[in-house]
C-alpha cells in the first residue's frame, strides 16, 4: 500500500459522506413532482384545465393506493395499550408513582438551580421492566 493509498483511505474515513441507502437520488424526479403537485392546485380554478390534469394524476393515485396496501398490511402494534394497563395494576403503580415523584423532583431542581443533581433512569428502568413483564404474557397469548 502506498503513502497515496493511506492519504486517501485516511481522507475517506475521516471527511463527512452523503450517505445513500441504495442509490443516489434523482434530483430531476424530486424536483418534478413538487411541480405535479403544484399544478392541480393552479389548475383547479380554471374549468378545462383541471379535466386535462386528472387524466394524469391516475398514476399518482395507483402509487397512493400502494403506499397504502403496504401501511394497511402492517399490524396494530398491542405492546404500549398493555404495558400502560400493566402501570395501572397493583404490581406497577407503586413503581410508577415513584418514578413520577422522581421526575417532579427533578424539574424542580432544574426550575430552582438550573441544573438537576439526580436523574430518574434507574426508577424509569423498574417501572418499565415491571411494565414489561406484566405485558409479555398478555401479549403472547395474543399474538397465538
Amino acid at each position: 500500500m502506498g503513502f497515496f493509498d493511506y492519504v486517501s483511505d485516511l481522507y475517506a474515513a475521516l471527511s463527512v459522506q452523503e450517505v445513500q441507502a441504495e442509490e443516489p437520488q434523482n434530483d430531476e424526479n424530486d424536483e418534478g413532482s413538487e411541480g405535479e403537485e403544484e399544478k392541480p392546485e393552479e389548475s383547479s380554478e380554471g374549468g378545462e384545465e383541471a379535466d386535462d390534469s386528472e387524466g394524469g394524476d391516475e398514476g399518482g393515485d395507483e402509487e397512493e393506493e400502494e403506499e397504502e396496501e403496504e401501511e394497511e398490511e402492517e399490524p396494530e402494534d398491542l405492546k404500549p395499550k398493555l404495558e400502560e394497563e400493566c402501570l395501572k395494576t397493583a404490581q406497577c403503580a407503586p413503581l410508577k408513582h415513584h418514578y413520577e415523584e422522581c421526575s417532579e423532583r427533578v424539574k424542580h431542581q432544574e426550575e430552582q438551580y438550573g441544573k438537576p443533581s439526580e436523574d430518574c433512569v434507574e426508577e424509569f428502568f423498574h417501572m418499565m421492566h415491571c411494565a414489561s413483564q406484566c405485558a409479555a404474557p398478555k401479549l403472547f397469548r395474543q399474538l397465538r
